[in-house]
């Protein structure tokens, strides 16, 4: 695939600072709480090696460094008092190393696997050096990284994340209702933004364009 060789600036520009700081998070992130409602966590795994050495990572397995382990505690300390009945993790050792943290203090959580919140595939593009591309063919590489629908060479685009991570959150909803029950997700770069446009009501560039941090925080939603 070919890229046609134009990319919204703002677009272009996330790409570039999120490369020069991975899971840089500039802006603050939405939190709700309910003490009769149910309360959804969502966020995203520490820095893992592949964060590190900035590489497509995808369904790559890639463990977290010392200091994602770090970010990982940070998050699990702002979620110590927080009430979490259930917990999804995708089968990536990053989203479980996280969400096994988190849980310290949640010992009654159930954990569970639901591949729909795993990160995109990157096809072709797993493995490969993202500062690499960025300098032969900038704006292919953010189209590949930031575009909502180009996906890589045997890879998923955004828009595809999309069609698993919507109804993941539409079954999430009806489950937490039923059961009332509070819910936390430990995803990924890029289903954090699918699940964050879905709940919040993001335009796509908003989708695109946010980067969330890598463990430290999270955002939270009321249910009702």
């Amino acid at each position: 695939m070919t890229s046609k060789n134009k990319i919204d600036k703002a677009i272009l520009e996330s790409a570039i600072k999120s490369l020069e700081a991975p899971g840089k998070s500039f802006s603050k992130l939405p939190k709700a709480e309910s003490k009769t409602k149910p309360v959804l966590y969502v966020f995203r795994h520490g820095e893992t090696f592949d964060n590190k050495r900035k590489i497509f990572s995808g369904w790559r397995q890639s463990r977290l460094t010392k200091k994602g382990i770090t970010q990982a505690k940070i998050l699990s300390e702002k979620l110590k008092h927080k009430k979490i009945d259930v917990a999804f993790e995708s089968h990536l050792v990053r989203s479980m190393t996280t969400l096994k943290i988190v849980l310290k203090y949640h010992p009654q959580a159930k954990a569970e696997i639901d591949d729909r919140i795993i990160e995109r595939n990157y096809g072709d593009l797993a493995g490969k050096s993202k500062t690499k591309m960025m300098k032969e063919n900038p704006v292919l590489a953010a189209e590949y990284r930031r575009a909502y629908n180009f996906p890589p060479p045997h890879g998923e685009s955004l828009k595809i994340v999309e069609k698993r991570v919507f109804p993941f959150c539409k079954d999430l909803i009806r489950r937490m209702k039923k059961e009332e029950i509070n819910a936390a997700v430990s995803c990924h770069g890029n289903s954090m933004r699918v699940i964050r446009r879905f709940f919040e009501k993001l335009t796509i560039k908003e989708e695109l364009t946010m980067e969330n941090p890598l463990g430290q925080d999270y955002v939270s939603y009321v249910i009702r």
